[in-house]
């Protein structure tokens, strides 16, 4: 299976329409490519702010309840996209109307044959929680691909073991993370969740990003990282569990992915933190006790 990863310049639409021209220009340079699976960043659908004027796009609380009128036009958008293509498309996320005035950050996953799911984001960032009226998820999800199971994990979820570890036991191989980070260190935050990730449970890990400035956004004002595709740091892949990385101006970071290589790696692993995982819950070892020093 061939994925995607994108790394997204944001930019300032003029108008829906010019919005749609540029997702089907990307996702169809990643389907030239032989992709079968295509991932947007978290916070795409904020770029939609900009359609609307100033005293709208530079209030956050604003734009959340503006875009909520394009949700039918970006349904319908990514459903024929995915279509057209024949690809699995995870369409970023969207910032979703709730009752009682607010919103999830949802991840869309849209189907070649027009099947639509989606996973909400469940821990929310300082940032997030500042703007007080964005809500987490509470609900898991896992979906099937072409007989491989996948699941979605947008941005700060990725720094979380044992959501993602629930995914891997309901049959995961393949974690799909939207994400959008404003600095180096953001960056490197959820770099290293991803590469955790892959790690204890042996599995692909699939990470698209925002880059570029857009200082007319209060949540998309600056945007740094690179779209990635990780894999574990063990037998039969690389030693820094980096498949493909974008660089410089490059939107789309591609790989192959084997998963009966992977499968067949957990017999001749050198570590195996999947299969160890148990060992942490030893009656002994879930509470620590603290001790004083002992003369000898």
């Amino acid at each position: 299976m061939k994925v995607a990863a994108c790394k997204y310049p944001v930019g300032r639409p003029a108008d829906f329409a010019a919005f749609a021209d540029k997702q089907r220009r990307l996702l169809g340079e990643a389907a030239s490519l032989g992709a079968r699976v295509a991932v947007l960043p978290e916070y795409l659908s904020l770029e939609l702010a900009a359609l609307f004027p100033p005293s709208v796009h530079a209030d956050l609380r604003a734009s959340l309840a503006a875009i909520q009128s394009l949700r039918g036009d970006w349904l319908e958008l990514f459903a024929g996209i995915a279509r057209d293509t024949g690809m699995y498309v995870v369409a970023g996320s969207f910032l979703l109307a709730q009752a009682g005035g607010r919103y999830r950050n949802r991840s869309d996953l849209f189907a070649p044959g027009g099947g639509h799911l989606w996973q909400d984001k469940l821990q929310l960032t300082g940032f997030e929680k500042a703007v007080g009226v964005i809500e987490g998820g509470d609900a898991l999800k896992v979906a099937e691909i072409d007989g491989v199971r996948c699941a979605i994990s947008v941005c700060y979820d990725s720094e979380f073991p044992l959501p993602v570890r629930a995914q891997y036991e309901a049959g995961a191989r393949l974690l799909l993370v939207p994400s959008c980070t404003d600095t180096a260190a953001g960056a490197t935050r959820v770099q290293v969740g991803c590469l955790a990730r892959a790690l204890e449970n042996r599995i692909f890990v699939v990470q698209a990003v925002t880059a570029g400035r857009a200082p007319w956004s209060p949540a998309l004002d600056e945007n740094t990282g690179e779209a990635t595709v990780y894999a574990p740091m063990d037998a039969g892949f690389p030693d820094d569990g980096i498949l493909a990385r974008t660089r410089g101006d490059e939107a789309w970071a591609i790989a192959e992915l084997d998963f009966g290589l992977l499968e067949a790696t957990r017999g001749r692993a050198q570590v195996a933190n999947d299969r160890d995982w148990s060992g942490q819950h030893a009656p002994s070892l879930v509470r620590a006790r603290v001790e004083g020093f002992e003369p000898l």
